[in-house]
């Protein structure tokens, strides 16, 4: 059997504050934090065991990882990180409040941006300081494949050569590995390996910092998926990520 576990980013300052994140680079919070350090504890609790880790160019993701992989003592194993795990671009929505902007456009137009699958808020304009052809971590990426804004379809199309190529290849050398990344780029991830359709995505929530599991055989067939703690407060967590406040 092998397995892939993916975790999406403890709470961020930006979670906390209930604004649009995108490729914005904002740390995580204390609970952030200790959310992180929680899931390494039940991986470990639960006989999790990994020899390889991927996640974006993101610190809230990076910092998750680093947690998860101190409290089971996997420091050691080899973390390989990559722009095309980092969240969907919001495009002009970053850094605004979703309350605020709900109350503008109205909740159903927030919901669209947010979880529809090929709806893409507004772009950020070329010269805008948040594109990130500006950012000294993606100049080695060709400006053409940097988005001033993007759909869960984009972020799929950007993500599926790495995931492909990389990723789950990895899988015919190790048995277990880790992906820490962030809501949409996981969405994409599970919308895939799941078949999940097209307007059935809208209502796919992953909760922050929870260990999900899938497990496959040895011809990287898919057998289950489930996550790993707590069903109550999995769901609670679930709820409060489809909230949009």
């Amino acid at each position: 059997m092998k397995r892939i576990v993916l975790i999406r980013h403890g709470e961020s300052v930006w979670n906390r504050e209930n604004r649009f994140t995108g490729w914005t680079d904002v740390d995580l919070t204390a609970e952030g934090v200790a959310e992180a350090y929680k899931a390494g504890d039940l991986l470990l609790e639960n006989g999790f065991g990994f020899r390889m880790a991927f996640t974006s160019y993101l610190k809230r993701a990076i910092k998750t990882l680093d947690c998860v992989l101190d409290r089971m003592n996997l420091d050691w194993i080899p973390v390989e990180k990559n722009w095309r795990l980092n969240e969907k671009h919001y495009g002009a929505l970053q850094g605004l409040n979703k309350g605020q902007t709900a109350e503008k456009y109205g909740p159903e137009q927030v919901l669209l941006w947010r979880r529809s699958y090929d709806v893409a808020p507004e772009p950020l304009n070329e010269e805008d300081p948040r594109n990130p052809r500006f950012d000294i971590r993606y100049r080695d990426v060709p400006p053409c494949e940097l988005p001033l804004s993007e759909s869960l379809k984009d972020t799929i199309e950007r993500l599926m050569p790495y995931w492909n190529g990389r990723i789950f290849a990895s899988l015919r050398e190790y048995d277990s590995i880790i992906v820490a990344a962030h809501g949409n780029s996981l969405r994409g991830i599970v919308k895939t390996l799941k078949g999940i359709g097209d307007e059935e995505i809208v209502s796919l929530n992953i909760p922050t910092a929870v260990p999900y599991v899938f497990e496959f055989d040895d011809e990287l067939h898919l057998l289950k998926d489930y996550y790993v703690g707590d069903p109550e407060e999995i769901q609670r967590k679930i709820n409060s990520t489809a909230t949009v406040k």
